[in-house]
């Protein structure tokens, strides 16, 4: 079965820490990733090859060897390209290259050949809910209501009194919607303002993500981490964010378009995933995605929605949730459980 570990370092080294232990449901040997330890870096933190106190690629290069002795058959890669850093990188103002910080487009193909040398895989981490406010598709889009990719973003005119066109609130705090002064209409941003969401809806947008996906797969990536992908196809006038009815169209066609044929690891971050959603996503025979994310045994030492007021953990209630998703999705889908990751606090503290 497969294992995800996750391991964060200050620059220069590796520090040792809680690991992030996943574990698949069922077993088929013709794929790869279900027999794979998967190893999650956050590049900024991992390995600094160059003293400017920042990990990168070939600090990550560096540890190819360390790796392979852990027996790490793939490497989630957290997000390397181009951004502001509004979100840690979650916020990406270009698909299709590298930030200088963490390297160069080299850097990451040597990557890619040296980690393949050691049967290490790449899985890049892909945001598809939403880009960076200074992604060029969103300038575009901000630019006239008449511009082309005007629609790549979800845009509405607000209410007869100006105020925002939903009460939905941004996870980051406040309103998800935000006024643009020049069009005088609002635009949607699940996150923070400076990540607008996309829109789904329009094929030309999908069009352009299939051609970035097939960029990656092409130079010889093993997979990707689907970032909140059950959002995508969220309908914001039906007051609908997770799960939409278009959702699972999207992904089949994501799977035609880019996927199809190819031995790729491919994982979607579904907080609010039951077995019943996860099958959706992950029964091979509706060919979307390897896998899913779900956080239901995550959640059981929060106390109430903040995720840092920790309570007791129960280790039978912790067994139970574990055999809950064993079984239901026994021939049916596939599971990945961890212990943590970027997004939680250290299970050990």
């Amino acid at each position: 079965p497969g294992i995800w570990l996750e391991r964060r370092g200050y620059p220069g080294r590796i520090r040792k820490s809680a690991g992030e232990i996943s574990r698949m449901s069922m077993g088929n040997k013709n794929k790869w990733w279900r027999n794979a330890v998967v190893y999650q870096i956050y590049p900024k933190s991992f390995c600094d090859s160059n003293g400017d106190g920042i990990g990168d690629i070939p600090g990550i290069i560096s540890k190819l060897d360390y790796l392979q002795d852990l027996g790490v058959g793939a490497i989630w890669l957290c997000p390397i390209y181009p951004s502001p850093l509004v979100d840690n990188g979650y916020d990406i103002s270009d698909y299709c290259s590298v930030a200088k910080e963490y390297g160069t487009m080299e850097d990451m193909e040597r990557l890619i050949s040296e980690a393949d040398k050691r049967n290490i895989k790449i899985v890049m981490d892909l945001v598809f809910n939403h880009t960076s406010d200074k992604h060029k598709w969103f300038e575009e889009s901000r630019s006239s209501k008449d511009n082309p990719k005007r629609d790549w973003y979800i845009w509405r005119d607000g209410k007869e009194d100006g105020s925002a066109p939903t009460n939905w609130r941004s996870i980051f705090g406040g309103s998800a919607w935000t006024l643009d002064e020049k069009t005088n209409q609002y635009y949607l941003h699940t996150f923070a303002s400076a990540q607008p969401d996309l829109n789904w809806e329009n094929k030309d947008m999908r069009k352009d993500i299939w051609q970035m996906m097939n960029f990656w797969i092409d130079l010889g990536v093993g997979g990707f981490r689907m970032d909140v992908i059950d959002m995508i196809g969220k309908v914001p006038d039906l007051k609908i964010k997770e799960n939409g009815p278009k959702l699972h169209e999207y992904i089949q066609e994501m799977h035609r378009e880019t996927l199809q044929d190819k031995d790729l690891l491919t994982v979607g971050e579904c907080w609010g995933a039951n077995p019943q959603i996860a099958q959706l996503f992950s029964s091979p025979d509706r060919h979307e995605l390897s896998m899913v994310f779900q956080f239901e045994h995550i959640m059981l030492d929060q106390e109430g929605s903040d995720k840092w007021n920790l309570k007791k953990l129960d280790l039978i209630e912790l067994k139970k949730v574990f055999t809950k998703w064993q079984k239901e999705l026994n021939g049916k889908g596939w599971n990945s459980l961890f212990w943590n990751n970027h997004d939680l606090p250290r299970i050990v503290s």
